[in-house]
């Protein structure tokens, strides 16, 4: 019975004893390190879900804030891209006005060509380069001048509008990427932990790739606008530089048409006073060729009326030569008709005869004078239907406007 008891396979009721106490303190050890585990379990939740919602919180401000900043930039591209908008478009109605002005300075750059041209037919001693020549001329430069002035001034309007639309075109990009990133950053700014739709996306942290920092992409559009502001600037001393172009290209066209009008109607009047003096003197060599004519019929009519007395005498010494004998004698009568005769025949053909071949000389002199001076009546008159009809005439439809 006693070796029953110290069965070996058997426990002590101490060892029964010591083990349940074990097991009770290594129970109580467990959950105690249990109730640490849960408590700590709990606190890192409290923990995280502060720290979760804190820096939740923080990145809905720090999206807030971007926002602001991309409303703010988007703002100011907006207010720059109506500007450059507004200044190209102002821009435009001063490239037209350079091109109505280019256009305008043409029909008188050929009028005035015309006219030198066609005071080209201008003949004899009135082919002259005179004032109105000269100032046809310097008109013609003028235009010239003025054309390929506007013509420089339209190149670099072009180059101007060229560059605002450049400058439009970046702030329109600029605009187009912010409203996207507007879209998307309102996106997320809506978005809560019950969202539907929200994912995990373990790709989507990155550090690497095409992203700029914050101040680049600052800068970025700060360039834009600062491109924008100075072509807006230049496109607006380009406008004050065109408005006084044209100003004074029209001030400088009006001012030497003017000039050319006045050499003109200048011209008209020394020729026509050039043309009434001829005339005055062809009046004038008319009436000494009709005087010189009665004075050659005079002449004339005094060597015809001197036959008759020649006649005599020579008929009275002809039949005195007939005198026979002693009777031929060289008598007072005899003497006093040889006189008359000498005297008659030197008369005439010294005096009568010299002076009319003196007038008749003088008739030709006086009727070569009356060619020429109608000859240079009709030069003059030649040269006045050039100035006053065709050249005057044709200048009347000359107006020069504001441009």
């Amino acid at each position: 019975m006693a070796r029953l008891c110290q069965d070996p396979s058997k426990f002590h009721p101490s060892e029964w004893a010591t083990a349940n106490r074990m097991q009770r303190v290594s129970t109580e050890s467990q959950k105690s390190r249990s109730e640490c585990m849960i408590a700590e379990s709990w606190r890192l939740l409290d923990e995280i879900e502060k720290t979760t919602q804190k820096t939740q919180s923080d990145v809905n401000k720090k999206i807030e804030q971007r926002r602001e900043e991309i409303k703010f930039w988007k703002q100011e591209l907006d207010n720059k891209l109506e500007q450059i908008v507004h200044e190209t478009e102002v821009l435009l109605t001063f490239k037209n006005r350079l091109e109505r002005a280019l256009e305008s300075c043409k029909e008188p750059l050929v009028v005035a060509q015309k006219c030198l041209l066609y005071r080209q037919r201008r003949v004899g001693i009135d082919l002259v380069c005179d004032e109105v020549e000269q100032e046809l001329l310097k008109e013609a430069e003028v235009l010239q001048g003025i054309i390929a002035l506007l013509g420089h001034t339209l190149e670099q309007t072009n180059e101007q509008i060229r560059r605002n639309r450049s400058a439009k075109y970046s702030l329109e990009m600029d605009l187009k990427d912010k409203f996207t990133a507007l879209t998307i950053d309102d996106y997320c700014a809506r978005l809560t932990n019950d969202s539907p739709g929200i994912v995990c996306a373990d790709n989507a942290v990155k550090t690497e790739g095409n992203f700029v920092s914050p101040e680049d992409w600052i800068d970025f559009s700060n360039i834009n606008v600062e491109k924008a502001d100075k072509q807006k600037n230049n496109s607006l001393a380009l406008r004050a530089l065109i408005d006084n172009i044209l100003s004074q290209t029209a001030n400088d066209m009006r001012k030497q048409c003017e000039v050319v009008n006045v050499a003109f109607r200048n011209r008209v009047k020394e020729v026509k006073d050039a043309k009434h003096k001829l005339e005055t003197l062809l009046a004038m060599v008319m009436d000494e060729t009709a005087s010189q004519e009665k004075n050659i019929a005079l002449l004339k009519k005094a060597i015809a009326d001197k036959e008759g007395p020649v006649k005599v005498a020579q008929t009275r010494l002809e039949a005195r030569n007939h005198r026979p004998n002693v009777e031929l004698c060289y008598d007072r009568v005899q003497y006093s008709l040889m006189s008359e005769v000498q005297e008659i025949t030197k008369n005439i053909q010294r005096q009568v005869e010299d002076t009319l071949a003196q007038a008749e000389t003088e008739l030709k002199a006086l009727s070569r004078r009356q060619l020429s001076l109608e000859e240079e009546i009709k030069v003059k008159e030649n040269s006045l239907y050039i100035d006053e009809v065709l050249c005057m005439q044709m200048r009347e439809s000359v107006y020069i406007n504001n441009f």
